[in-house]
């Protein structure tokens, strides 16, 4: 089975919509192995997207993972990254999917609720990130 990583955002922390999410990720298939609320440090931040350190939107989302508590968690299931990709829709909520998490609650390209990993390495490296060996189900 497939691993992958998603977050709730501050502003769907804020919304009300971690519930929400989960549902979405259960009813399709999909099984939470893990799951946590954190605050995160602007460097804890800036670690976890060190990807994007170069674009020029690095800080201004960096500073908006840390202002409120995330969620992260880790989704176990057949094609969990494609699958999740797919429920969250795109990544700017007027080019997302009716039905989709972001079409349905996102207010904008940067806050639009959910983070979700991009491939089996962005996976690892973010489950990684949030969890340790013990804190995942088998």
């Amino acid at each position: 089975m497939e691993k992958t990583l998603s977050i709730v955002k501050p502003d769907g922390v804020n919304k009300n919509l971690v519930g929400e999410v989960i549902k979405r990720f259960e009813k399709a298939g999909l099984r939470v192995v893990a799951l946590k609320m954190v605050q995160l440090t602007k460097k804890q931040a800036e670690g976890f997207y060190a990807v994007h350190k170069q674009r020029p939107f690095f800080d201004s989302l960096t500073t908006f993972m840390c202002s409120d508590p995330i969620v992260p968690m880790v989704l176990e299931g057949k094609d969990a990254i494609k699958k999740v990709r797919d429920i969250m829709g795109a990544t700017n909520p007027k080019d997302a999917a009716p039905g989709t998490i972001r079409k349905d609650f996102a207010d904008s390209i940067e806050s639009n609720i959910v983070h979700g990993s991009d491939g089996h390495d962005t996976a690892a490296f973010e489950i990684g990130y949030f969890f340790n060996a013990t804190e995942i189900l088998r």
